[in-house]
């Protein structure tokens, strides 16, 4: 038959399977407002049932349950909304950083406005109309000379300015890098820390937790692809185990090195982790910041443009500059083979400035101005030049100067004296200084297709073309930034829905608890009564 005190145990066994259970009751209120929390619960199972199976066993009807026991204290996760996290979170990392960059590059250019370029221009255009007019008037004269200093400065101050956020980008390249590298190492501490706990049957819930924060951080840098290794020894079933965690490509698939094997960022199975660097390559000119050539994971090394793991640290890198040519390991890298967001801008203005500023040197140069006519020779002068002696002329269609929208500047003949500004032309060897076709040829510059690099259109054409490509890259970043955030943020909310502690869920739970906790302590109560009752009260008859 049953043991006499078995009562007193199996009411201890719930007493303390309650007393776990309102301990991580308390922890989880404790934890509502603690930034990756997971919420925990104890697994309750019975115990034993008595008598077991067996041909000695006692002589009673069936089998009678002994209580129960507080199993493993479990968090609540669902590991699938993590990936989902994760795959959202990279895309709004990359898409982010390229809105970011847009925004400031839209900033500096600051069109349509009454300050940015394309008002400049019209102002230039509109001078030499006003001054075909009236060609020797040298108040229109100093007009079309301001307007093509202001022209000038304008272009020069965006592209000095657009220079600056693309060293600015440079420095963030690097912040970036070392915090992937630290939340690396972060990782690999606590993959260390949890494998010398698992193995004796525990499960380090807070750790999970902790590890789980900082793999969502890194997910924002680079796509990650986050594998489970088992700690061994006597870990239970249901621990997560170590992490391995290796680049991903945009399709969730691991990112391969020259060896065919995974970039691993942090090896679960040997505890170890590799850091990540970025590496430039010299640029020919030194008007360009020297490009960024390849990524390192340790002593692997991938080229960036072959790199398609999306992230935040990939927009920087995009938006900064990335060398594209064909060559391995180059020894330098020119213009045409750097992309990005940055350079692609400088060197569309550098196309327009060359182009434009050649078409214009070349009616000038035909042209005649006052000091021609009065020496009665041409005198090849140009109206735009570079601050050196390299020439616009120099250049062939669809060529243009590196740095040349910096060094844009009035020449310094017609910043000397206004009557070195051709604005009659020649006709017949003749020129007159009351005849202003010249000044409207230089007008009509506005008008005339050019060569831009394979885009054949006028100078406002082209710099409306560059304007506009660059407000629908905007607009699409801004979107796509938006729509990923609008997806991180309900695949957030059904996180929350399952992992997150709800006060109102607790405090019912508490109540259960509590009221399981005082049953069972009646029951020790009673038990005790009824043993008082057997151990003093009987044999006691007539006494």
């Amino acid at each position: 038959m049953v043991s006499t005190f078995s009562g007193l145990e199996t009411a201890r066994r719930a007493l303390s399977a309650n007393q776990s259970a309102l301990m991580t009751v308390g922890h989880n209120i404790a934890n509502a407002n603690t930034e990756g929390y997971s919420r925990q619960r104890v697994n309750f199972t019975q115990t034993e049932a008595f008598p077991s199976p067996a041909f000695n066993k006692p002589g009673i009807p069936g089998q009678m349950g002994t209580g129960v026991k507080a199993g493993e204290v479990q968090r609540v996760r669902e590991s699938f909304l993590d990936i989902q996290y994760r795959e959202e979170n990279q895309k709004n990392g990359y898409w982010g950083a390229r809105l970011d960059a847009l925004t400031k590059m839209e900033d500096i250019m600051n069109e349509p406005s009454d300050d940015g370029i394309s008002q400049a221009m019209d102002r230039f255009w509109q001078s030499l109309q006003d001054l075909s007019v009236n060609p020797e008037d040298a108040g229109a004269r100093s007009v079309v000379r301001q307007n093509g200093e202001a022209l000038a400065d304008t272009i020069g101050t965006n592209y000095s300015a657009i220079q600056a956020i693309q060293r600015d980008y440079l420095n963030e390249v690097d912040v970036t890098e070392n915090k992937v590298n630290s939340l690396i190492r972060q990782i690999d501490g606590l993959n260390k820390q949890i494998a010398s706990v698992e193995p004796h049957g525990m499960l380090p819930n807070d750790l999970y937790d902790q590890r789980d924060v900082l793999l969502d951080e890194l997910s924002a840098y680079v796509n990650i692809k986050v594998d489970r290794v088992p700690s061994g020894g006597n870990a239970k079933q249901m621990a997560d185990g170590k992490v391995t965690v290796t680049l991903a490509n945009e399709n969730g698939r691991a990112l391969t090195g020259a060896d065919g094997q995974p970039l691993t960022l942090i090896n679960g199975t040997d505890l170890t982790y590799e850091q990540i660097s970025m590496n430039t390559v010299p640029s020919e000119s030194d008007e360009l910041e020297d490009p960024l050539y390849s990524i390192s994971i340790g002593s692997e090394e991938i080229r960036l443009s072959e790199f398609s793991s999306p992230g935040k640290l990939f927009g920087i890198a995009e938006a900064y500059g990335i060398y594209t040519g064909e060559a391995d390991n180059p020894a330098s890298a020119a213009a045409a083979d750097i992309r990005g967001i940055y350079p692609d801008m400088l060197r569309e203005l550098d196309m327009m400035v060359s182009q434009f500023a050649k078409a214009l040197n070349d009616v000038h140069n035909s042209n005649a101005s006052l000091s021609e006519i009065a020496s009665g020779e041409n005198q090849d002068i140009d109206f735009f030049g570079t601050g050196s002696d390299v020439r616009f002329a120099d250049l062939g269609d669809g060529e243009y100067f590196v740095g040349a929208a910096k060094n844009f500047r009035v020449s310094d003949e017609v910043r000397s004296s206004l009557d070195n500004i051709a604005a009659s032309s020649f006709d017949g060897g003749q020129a007159f200084a009351g005849d202003g076709s010249g000044a409207l040829a230089l007008a009509n510059v506005k008008d005339e297709s050019l060569n831009f690099g394979g885009s054949t259109t006028n100078v406002q054409s082209f710099y409306q073309s560059v304007i506009g490509e660059m407000a629908v890259e905007t607009s699409e970043a801004g979107r796509l930034e938006r729509n990923t955030a609008s997806l991180r943020e309900s695949v957030e909310n059904r996180r929350h829905s399952v992992s997150s502690v709800s006060l109102d869920e607790e405090m019912s739970l508490m109540i259960q608890f509590q009221h399981s906790y005082n049953a069972a302590a009646r029951s020790l109560t009673n038990m005790d009564d009824i043993l008082d009752r057997v151990i003093n009260g009987m044999g006691r008859v007539g006494l």
